[in-house]
């Protein structure tokens, strides 16, 4: 028969049993947990971190999908790409335009008061385009509802604010939300073609533009009830515009470099997999691509690394320019879809690091009070260079070979390196 050694056991102790002839330990004291949380947990752990979050991916989601869903759109009922590309590019070049505009208001009168109205104009511009296709409408009137919809903030832009209200002086803590913040780009432009091109071939081509109707707009309002986590408005901001600043030109040339290497990327190898008998399967591969990225950015977003991010930059940009070169070889020598699908997803692990590195940069040296209208002008950058690659790949493809024009990412990520190593003037502290 079992026998215990202590009548009574303390729960501070444990229960000693003689069994046989063997002695059984049983410790039911409270176990305390030694591993500490991982940074994603602490970061979402802040107060209303997670609310504002599920908002923002809400609202940023659509971001991936509204191009292509119009390009599916116009070109099903129109029966012309040429007339789809012209209304999408409208959109981009208006985007450039008013996104800036709409980021300096943001800062002045508070992320709620701005954010809102400017999303329900920008969602009736799309309601107004899927009225205009269905119902045959001029021309001209795709271009001037698509471009009303360049009013959409820059959801990216405000959660990145927001962080920085949230965990002002936390280096590492504010490392981990920028590294998370490129992760959730890079996952929404991933999931955003793919499910926009879902909707419009399996329901009907306008149900891409109307989920992304709803997503942005509930996403929004979620993220705006957030008043906890909202940065304090400045109505009269007293700093510099960023433009004006010493250092923020340089790095936006080099966001301007960098969309060239993504807007290239993405026509070239569309144009590759159709070479190659497999456009269908030219999503999938750029999937990858994000894919790796965003795996990157997770881990980068996990680990501390070394010294500032100014010195940090150059490091980054010249591991994008190395792995890029990757692609072109497998296309120049190989011809192989698997392979490059490969290739395009190591290639894209440089792509994170180097966005999270140049944001932090833009953070630091951007003036208080001006933070969204700072990474605004950034994303305005890339759009620019998204733009400009994707002009100058589809030009090199038809002048050329889809292979060949895999040289315009390398060259594009090599322009960036060049611009980081140029001097700039020292300024880190914000005003």
């Amino acid at each position: 028969m079992p026998q215990s050694n202590t009548a009574h056991p303390s729960p501070q102790s444990p229960l000693l049993v003689v069994t046989g002839d063997a002695l059984v330990a049983a410790d039911f004291r409270p176990r305390t947990r030694d591993r500490p949380p991982g940074p994603y947990r602490r970061l979402l752990s802040t107060p209303g971190a997670r609310a504002f979050t599920i908002g923002n991916l809400m609202a940023r989601t659509p971001m991936g999908m509204f191009s292509v869903s119009a390009v599916v759109m116009i070109a099903g009922t129109r029966g012309s790409y040429a007339l789809a590309g012209a209304v999408t590019a409208t959109g981009l070049a208006a985007t450039a335009l008013v996104a800036p505009w709409i980021a300096r208001l943001v800062d002045r009168h508070g992320q709620a008061r701005v954010a809102v109205p400017a999303t329900l104009l920008a969602a009736l511009g799309s309601l107004a385009l899927v009225l205009c296709v269905r119902h045959g409408a001029p021309a001209w009137t795709l271009f001037a509802a698509y471009a009303a919809t360049a009013t959409t903030p820059n959801t990216g832009g405000m959660a990145r604010a927001r962080w920085a209200h949230l965990l002002p002086g936390d280096s590492d803590a504010l490392h981990t939300a920028n590294s998370f913040e490129q992760a959730a780009d890079e996952l929404c432009f991933m999931l955003g073609p793919v499910l926009a091109a879902f909707l419009c071939t399996a329901w009907f081509p306008e149900a891409g533009t109307l989920v992304g109707v709803v997503l942005l707009v509930s996403g929004m309002l979620l993220f705006a009830a957030q008043r906890s986590t909202e940065p304090p408005a400045r109505p009269r901001p007293t700093a510099k515009a960023p433009l004006r600043v010493p250092g923020i030109p340089p790095l936006l040339a080099v966001c301007l470099a960098t969309g060239g290497v993504f807007g290239a990327m993405e026509v070239v190898t569309i144009a590759f997999a159709d070479a190659q008998g497999h456009r269908a399967a030219a999503g999938v591969v750029l999937a990858l691509q994000a894919a790796g990225s965003c795996a990157a950015g997770l881990l980068y977003g996990a680990l501390k690394p070394a010294g500032s991010a100014e010195h940090r930059l150059p490091w980054c940009v010249a591991a994008m320019t190395v792995l890029l070169t990757l692609p072109l070889l497998a296309a120049s020598l190989t011809g192989s879809l698997p392979l490059l699908a490969l290739t395009l997803l190591v290639a894209g692990t440089a792509t994170a690091p180097t966005m999270v590195t140049t944001m932090t940069l833009l953070e630091h040296r951007t003036p208080r009070g001006r933070l969204n209208e700072g990474m605004t002008l950034a994303v305005t950058g890339l759009l620019g260079g998204i733009a400009c690659g994707s002009a100058m790949g589809g030009w090199l493809v038809e002048h050329a070979s889809p292979a060949t024009a895999y040289g315009i990412p390398v060259t594009a990520a090599a322009t960036a390196l060049l611009l980081t190593l140029l001097p700039t003037p020292r300024r880190t502290a914000q005003m």
